[in-house]
């Protein structure tokens, strides 16, 4: 039990990065011009990051109860799917909004945190 935990700490770590860079790759394929390709390519990932580091993550400076950091999770996660779909990558979208649910399912169901 304790390698299949270690194995979706693993593929949340994952999705977590997968969001970071579904955002980085949503902002370099909007916008007019490089300036603001490389602004919102840059800025969107950095700033979903902070967000991350303050409010959801283990070591977070200001740390919320579970309900409320799953639903800022399923926020973040839900920007990285519409991010995706707005740059016509509805098929990878898709397939991230999945693997998000069964993760989310299997860390706050099956390992959901007990007191």
């Amino acid at each position: 039990m304790a390698l299949l935990k270690q194995a979706v700490n693993a593929a949340f770590f994952l999705i977590e990065l997968a969001a970071l860079a579904s955002l980085a790759y949503w902002g370099f394929t909007v916008g007019d011009n490089l300036y603001t390709r490389v602004l919102l390519g840059i800025g969107s990932p950095v700033l979903a990051a902070i967000f991350w580091g303050t409010f959801i993550a283990p070591r977070a400076s200001r740390r919320v109860s579970v309900p409320f950091r799953v639903v800022l999770q399923a926020l973040v996660f839900g920007l990285a799917f519409i991010a995706l779909r707005s740059a016509g990558q509805t098929r990878l979208a898709t397939a991230y909004l999945s693997t998000v649910i069964l993760v989310l399912l299997l860390t706050y169901g099956v390992f959901r945190e007990r007191k």
